[in-house]
């Protein structure tokens, strides 16, 4: 009786740590993406050198991807997170030293930051499979929302320090320091992660092996479209509201709240729709809300019409990459190879989307630009049974 109280224990306690990982991880980059615009105005960047800018936490990242599976697997979720979350706020920091001085310490910033953001993100989801399977119930989005919430939080604080006049670099370090402290106290009450391979494969070999499955490709490929979707949330909502419909800074930033609060409500709300409606038919309602929700961004004749775009192209976002990530976690025994390389091909989309946002706005203007989420969330409804469960597919 004893073991199995403290294994409850145990298990409510890396529940918590998990939540926290993920709160914490939206809080640092929210935060971040929250000050773009003041960024931008203080380097004078432009739109295509802007999207460059920011192509930085794309490419840390893409390179921490591939790395992850393998190193999770020999080192464990919870000293992954906890030496990424040191080496985040050490990013944070460079780049906010850097945000109204010179651009390459901000880029510099913002390589660290996706780096750590990727091995950091890889680990969280892996520990939440585990954590999941422990529970015996469908709560992967709700991880997921926390990490939404941690964004809504950092986005809202954004709007307050643009509001009142407070300096990028001290918003921003005090934002590291406190990530920092938060989420490397609670990632030592991880619990042991599973069996990440098939016996008698090395960590390494069955990440590689993850390459080479169809189902596994696919599930990146939905998760690329979707993960587009949310990142052109993330990095143009605030840019393409004080451009695009010409409200100020406080209330662009605003529009970005809204986006990541849709989004929070989705993935807190979700595991009740997925339990009853299946994987498949929820995500594929959801991609075609998103379109809908951006074109009434792009087109609305108003600001109030953009805030309700933002709403529910937040809310056609919310479920692709959590239900992804459970789809790669089905079998326990390979979860942290697909994870790696789901997540590795989902973050194409941090690499490839800010620079063709960028690119596209100096042309048609980021408003017009983001019509190319409308067309990825098109792709995931046409290959979104690629995510059902395997007893679903029957």
């Amino acid at each position: 009786m004893t073991a199995t109280l403290t294994a409850r224990s145990d298990v409510r306690a890396a529940t918590t740590a998990t939540y926290t990982a993920f709160l914490g991880s939206g809080f640092a980059f929210a935060s971040w993406a929250s000050r773009i615009p003041q960024v931008r105005d203080s380097l004078g960047l432009d739109p295509g050198a802007l999207g460059l800018v920011l192509l930085a936490i794309a490419a840390g990242s893409l390179l921490a991807l591939p790395l992850s599976g393998p190193v999770v697997s020999r080192i464990g979720s919870s000293r992954t997170v906890l030496s990424m979350a040191v080496l985040l706020g050490a990013g944070l920091t460079v780049a906010a030293l850097g945000a109204t001085t010179n651009v390459v310490p901000v880029v510099i910033g913002l390589f660290l930051l996706g780096f750590a953001n990727g091995a950091w993100d890889v680990a969280m989801n892996v520990q939440a499979t585990v954590v999941e399977r422990r529970l015996g119930r469908s709560i992967m989005s709700r991880f997921h929302a926390g990490f939404s919430l941690g964004t809504v939080a950092g986005a809202l604080l954004g709007a307050a320090m643009v509001a009142l006049h407070v300096p990028v670099a001290a918003h921003l370090i005090v934002v590291a320091g406190l990530v920092v402290l938060g989420v490397t106290g609670q990632a030592r009450r991880f619990i042991p992660d599973e069996a990440g391979t098939e016996p008698g494969t090395s960590p390494k070999a069955s990440a590689l092996t993850a390459w080479l499955e169809p189902r596994t490709l696919l599930i990146g490929v939905f998760v690329l479209a979707f993960a587009f979707a949310e990142g052109a949330g993330n990095d143009w909502t605030s840019v393409a509201a004080i451009d695009g419909h010409h409200v100020p800074a406080a209330l662009g930033t605003l529009a970005f709240a809204a986006f990541l609060t849709a989004m929070t409500i989705g993935r807190w709300f979700g595991p009740a729709l997925l339990d009853r409606y299946g994987r498949t038919p929820v995500v594929r309602v959801l991609a075609l809300i998103g379109i809908a929700g951006l074109a009434l961004f792009v087109f609305g004749p108003s600001p109030a019409y953009a805030y309700a775009g933002s709403l529910l192209w937040g809310l056609g976002s919310s479920l692709g990459f959590p239900v992804g990530m459970s789809a790669g976690g089905d079998d326990p025994r390979r979860a942290a190879g697909r994870v790696s390389v789901i997540a590795s091909i989902g973050y194409c989309a941090f690499l490839a989307g800010p620079p063709t946002i960028g690119f596209l706005g100096d042309h048609v203007t980021v408003l017009r630009a983001l019509l190319t989420v409308a067309v990825l969330l098109g792709l995931a409804a046409l290959i979104s049974s690629s995510v059902a469960k395997p007893a679903e597919q029957g």
